[in-house]
């Protein structure tokens, strides 16, 4: 059966993504005493639909200490955990980890400083272009949003070269060793994720480059909402990644897909919630899937949360690992696409459910 590619439109990395003058949802709330949204936040007329409060729907917990016991019998049980977790939910809760709690609690309370500077400052940081170091903005795209989304952020590019705003002081430092201990968690992580795959240890390390790998910084915040059942902090999407690794404040609003439903996640302190990411789902050849999700808002506090996501270099052509496709049953499912383009042609769609990655499907005619 032949097969084609499908046809994507392109945006050049210099294309620009924001508006210079579109107002903070944190300026907003707090310079008018808010009722209801305005009319150009109203993501649905409709009540968005509840998430489920069913004790099945509880997310996996996988215990980072067994993979570094020393233990086989330990080790293997995290291998099979993270396995199960990896093709049923596509995340799972991370514990023991060896993040210092009070690192993660510094880095929250260094990015609410941050969002706590005047609009003029945050402006300094703003950037208008795609693969601009630092972003400072609002919304997901600013002027070319259709709906505005209910979040202020902070993105920065922290691999493989580091950047970071000066202000507020320390949190350049804090970030640099956060960050980096992330990376050593992703690498571990995706040499067990090879090896539940029937791949070498290394071949993701090797074959996505992670030495140069694509490290991004996000801190979200959602101020309370007025209506947040027709709000919405970020819409249903998955990430662009390998693995992408959230930490928040104690206030919740996570929430992912799971057998059609949506699930709240509840994300204990010293914790990482991790999900899989799309160019993990590509070199799995589908077997592994990449998570939707998206950040609801409340009506009573402030809501932190910082994400970071793990990827391949910008150059590495991502594509099924070779060693997955092996008979009909069994066909490559995506097109080979360097990672750099991945994140251009993702400027260009709609944030919703997985509509890039289904684009860069094989189509069979």
């Amino acid at each position: 059966m032949a097969t084609k590619a499908p046809l994507v439109s392109q945006l050049s990395p210099e294309a620009p993504l924001h508006a210079s003058k579109l107002t903070l949802i944190k300026s907003l709330t707090e310079s008018v005493e808010l009722t209801s949204i305005p009319f150009h936040y109203t993501f649905s007329t409709n009540p968005i639909e509840p998430a489920s409060s069913d004790p099945e729907d509880s997310i996996p917990v996988i215990d980072f200490s067994l993979l570094t016991s020393g233990d086989p019998d330990q080790r293997s049980k995290f291998i099979q955990d993270l396995s199960k977790a990896c093709e049923d939910w596509g995340g799972f809760m991370l514990i023991n980890h060896g993040v210092p709690e009070s690192l993660m609690k510094a880095m929250v309370e260094a990015s609410k400083e941050f969002f706590n500077l005047t609009e003029e400052e945050k402006r300094e940081f703003e950037g208008k272009l795609l693969l601009d170091p630092i972003k400072c903005g609002t919304s997901l795209h600013g002027r070319v949003d259709e709906v505005l989304f209910w979040r202020d952020f902070l993105k920065v590019i922290v691999h493989p070269d580091f950047h970071f705003p000066y202000k507020p002081t320390g949190f350049s430092e804090l970030a640099s060793e956060f960050c980096k201990r992330i990376r050593k968690l992703v690498r571990e992580l995706l040499k067990a994720t090879s090896e539940n795959l029937g791949l070498e240890n290394c071949y993701i390390e090797k074959t996505m480059d992670l030495d140069s790998g694509f490290q991004l910084f996000a801190a979200n915040l959602y101020p309370p909402c007025p209506q947040p059942e027709h709000a919405i902090g970020i819409p249903p999407h998955s990430d662009h990644g390998l693995l992408t690794f959230l930490a928040q404040n104690e206030i919740g609003g996570l929430q992912v897909q799971h057998n059609g439903k949506w699930v709240n996640v509840y994300i204990p302190p010293n914790s990482f919630f991790v999900n899989i990411a799309d160019q993990l789902e590509i070199l799995s050849n589908g077997k592994y899937k990449s998570l939707v999700h998206r950040a609801v808002v409340n009506n009573k506090a402030t809501r932190i949360s910082l994400a970071i996501a793990n990827g391949p270099s910008l150059d590495t052509i991502v594509s099924p690992a070779i060693e997955l496709v092996n008979s009909e049953s069994h066909s490559v499912v995506y097109i080979p696409m360097k990672f750099k383009k991945y994140l251009e042609l993702q400027q260009n769609h709609k944030l919703g459910q997985k509509a890039l990655l289904d684009c860069t499907k094989v189509q069979t005619v």
